[in-house]
């Protein structure tokens, strides 16, 4: 469920030298769709038309559908030789390159005009090797994660990272905006999972990067560059991801609190503990409250905020016993939850929330070191009473990572396709309100085409030039998704 931030003003992007504009970058998407068309008559090519308007957009800016009468040309290439070729061939003839995987973006990272050539790797959707004493698995970038794991599952094996799209969202996808999820609290984000790349550069060579061994200091670390490049240095053909046994067992535990703030206070009861949940979801009254009138759920019956956790592995006895005195000595009302009934609660942490079509509304994932999360929580009312809107959120609490969900009532007779500004006003000022937390404007959903200027808030001039810097040396004409991620 996309809860994308109101696109902001166009930001300065990358210039693009020796690319092709207007009418010749028209006649240059057609040499290149002619050239493809008689060198690799096999590829599934399609040219720009109604049916491929779904691949100008991604999750959080399918309401500009509305507004495409042509999508992008598309190319499906089943092999990274396939890709290579697409890409050298556009890079011959200065038309820019859109990796897309599939679509599921929560920042415009994906989006394409109809001028630009999207590279789809949806077909890229092999498990190509599966090595259980490596603990390694070989995966081509189309693979979607909740498949790779029901493939891993025989072995014994899970693929850690685990966004909320996990059901439809490509690893390659995760790849490009360094994904994070409900796991990261005890299993990190994307980049702690990947440990070599296969990737397709923007002069169509393809390089190597990283080590099938868990160790290796060779070079500098570009496996951790491209991870979270967001498709601006290269398109990803194969990944070696890390795997991890399937814990012994699993239980949630559920601990419901009076209050937002008493539920925010009680989180650092559980870093104080010995234990260390695989997951901590922390559901705040008016997340509660939205769960409960879109879902038909009575989450709010039982308190005004929720820890929602799961531990995993072995003592699990010792692990909840543990947990369970930590929490009722702050207050909690704890139950360790039934298997059925625990995943029902995860089921509404994924899925729960919805939106109120008589409002608008703007998101984000600004992410805060964990102890100040009680501090963002309570800086809400702030920006509330600031700009005239609504703010709850839900936060991957084990790690300081919240999605703010941001409203306001729509007037009779308002456009309700118009946004008024004091919603993108009010995500700025709590992204500049993570920043002073000591956190960042973009904890998991990448910056793409949307959150241009939230990242200027965070990068520095100097910063910003080097990673230009980066940009040209690997896509010196600036063909490579350009106008995003920097």
């Amino acid at each position: 469920m996309p809860t994308e931030l109101a696109t902001p003003a166009p930001t300065a992007q990358l210039s693009a030298p020796g690319a092709a504009t207007g009418a010749e970058t028209a006649e240059s998407l057609q040499r290149v769709l002619g050239e493809l068309a008689t060198g690799l008559p096999q590829l599934d090519v399609r040219v720009p038309s109604v049916e491929t308007r779904e691949y100008a957009v991604d999750a959080s800016t399918r309401a500009r559908l509305a507004g495409i009468d042509l999508g992008p040309a598309v190319a499906f290439p089943t092999s990274a030789e396939e890709v290579q070729a697409v890409v050298r061939t556009a890079a011959k003839h200065g038309v820019a390159v859109v990796p897309r995987g599939a679509g599921s973006g929560l920042a415009g990272g994906a989006t394409a005009g109809q001028q630009q050539l999207v590279v789809s790797t949806e077909r890229l959707n092999r498990v190509v090797e599966v090595s259980p004493l490596d603990e390694v698995a070989v995966v081509e970038p189309g693979v979607i994660n909740a498949e790779l794991n029901r493939h891993l599952e025989p072995y014994g094996l899970f693929y850690a990272p685990d966004p909320a799209s996990w059901d439809i969202s490509s690893i390659g996808g995760n790849i490009a905006t360094n994904a994070g999820g409900l796991r990261c609290a005890k299993y990190g984000v994307t980049r702690e999972s990947i440990l070599a790349l296969d990737v397709v550069l923007a002069d169509g060579s393809l390089v190597h990067v990283g080590h099938r061994s868990i160790k290796g200091v060779t070079g500098l670390d570009l496996v951790s560059l491209f991870v979270g490049s967001e498709g601006i240095l290269g398109i990803v053909v194969a990944a070696t991801v890390r795997l991890r046994p399937i814990p012994v067992a699993r239980r949630t535990v559920s601990a419901f609190f009076a209050t937002t703030a008493a539920g925010a206070d009680a989180l650092a009861a559980i870093t104080r503990s010995t234990v260390r949940p695989s997951v901590v979801e922390f559901f705040d009254s008016r997340t509660l409250e939205n769960i409960d009138k879109h879902s038909g759920s009575t989450l709010t019956a039982r308190g005004g905020a929720l820890l929602l956790i799961e531990l995993d592995g072995y003592g699990i006895d010792e692990q909840s016993a543990d947990l369970r005195a930590a929490l009722e000595a702050v207050g909690g009302l704890v139950t360790e939850e039934s298997a059925e009934d625990g995943e029902s609660l995860w089921e509404l942490r994924r899925s729960g929330r919805g939106f109120d079509p008589a409002e608008w509304f703007a998101g984000g994932d600004i992410a805060v070191p964990k102890s100040r999360i009680p501090e963002i929580f309570a800086h809400f009312p702030v920006v509330e009473q600031r700009f005239g809107v609504t703010i709850g959120a839900v936060a991957h609490a084990g790690d300081g990572n919240l999605h703010p969900v941001i409203t306001l009532r729509i007037p009779e007779g308002a456009d309700p396709t118009v946004q008024p500004p004091q919603l993108h006003d009010a995500a700025v000022a709590l992204a500049e309100y993570a920043l002073e937390l000591g956190g960042t404007v973009s904890g998991e959903h990448g910056i793409g085409s949307s959150k241009l200027d939230l990242a200027a808030l965070e990068l520095s001039d100097r910063s910003r030039e080097a990673q230009h810097a980066i940009k040209r040396a690997l896509d010196p004409a600036g063909l490579l998704n350009p106008g995003k991620a920097i």
